[in-house]
């Protein structure tokens, strides 16, 4: 079978149409994002990196191995996850969650559920104690990957200093330590901060997942739109059914659950609330 063409004269792995179409396969059957073919690419170059780790030689033999190894389908899945994330994020969300805490400070529970690097549960905790005028407000903050590598970082709470540079000043003083020596140009969250969040890995797509309910808010945001509309449907199903009545549900700039009128009703600029 031809290998798919390349802008390069030639390609260092074997990377045929079939291996690309296996991966699509599976790609969606363990994580539910519906790659494009216009990521034949990306695929080749994110996966490319594990060949060479690993000494292969064909994408035919790295997906073989892939079959066959938990270890490596973590991995892989890993390779093919976008993350692209920042402190306050659409900006306008944290200040529809400041009002929505405002307006019930007996909110016990909001769930990120793509955690990423750590930037947006950071920034729903900045916010969380900012309201609430405490790092103790008796609010739990699940953050959930399926990235277990994203999640190592962002327990951490390290990032380059340039990365809270649109942050006030009294907030940098109050949630981050300045690195100093071998750590100059680098912050890291205060200890008190990253206290209030639990980082945990979860698969959208899995039967189980490790939330309590109720659910007051949830921040969903530019995940959707890597699944497929039925998948869509079923994942902000099962998530409805998780959330308190007269919750928030905030999804990403580019999303839109309008055609789910049974499910979410809008509240606000990609903000919904459940319908029950």
């Amino acid at each position: 079978m031809a290998a798919i063409q390349s802008t390069e004269a030639q390609r260092e792995f074997s990377y045929s149409r079939r291996d690309f179409e296996r991966v699509k396969s599976l790609v969606f059957k363990e994580a539910g994002i519906n790659l494009a073919e216009s990521k034949d690419a990306m695929v080749y170059s994110r996966l490319a990196r594990r060949l060479r780790a690993l000494k292969l030689h064909s994408f035919e033999e790295y997906l073989a191995l892939v079959a066959s190894s938990s270890v490596e389908l973590e991995h892989f899945i890993n390779a093919l996850t976008t993350n692209l994330t920042a402190f306050f994020r659409e900006p306008h969300h944290f200040e529809a969650l400041a009002q929505y805490l405002r307006k019930n400070p007996q909110t016990k529970r909001i769930w990120c559920a793509a955690s990423s690097t750590g930037e947006e549960p950071y920034s729903i905790a900045m916010t969380v104690a900012s309201v609430f005028g405490t790092f103790t407000p008796g609010v739990h903050i699940l953050a959930t990957d399926i990235d277990s590598k994203v999640l190592q970082k962002a327990r951490t709470g390290v990032y380059a200093q340039n990365s809270i540079s649109q942050l006030s000043h009294d907030d940098k003083t109050q949630f981050f330590y300045k690195g100093k020596g071998a750590q100059t140009g680098r912050v890291r969250v205060v200890d008190e901060l990253r206290k209030m969040v639990q980082f945990e890995p979860l698969n959208l797509m899995s039967p189980n997942w490790c939330v309590d309910r109720p659910v007051d808010v949830i921040f969903c945001r530019n995940v959707m739109i890597y699944f497929d509309r039925p998948t869509q449907r079923k994942i902000l199903a099962r998530m409805v059914k998780l959330m308190n009545s007269q919750g928030m549900y905030v999804a990403g700039h580019s999303e839109n659950f309008t055609m789910y009128p049974e499910l979410v009703e809008p509240m606000g600029k990609t903000i919904y609330r459940p319908v029950v």
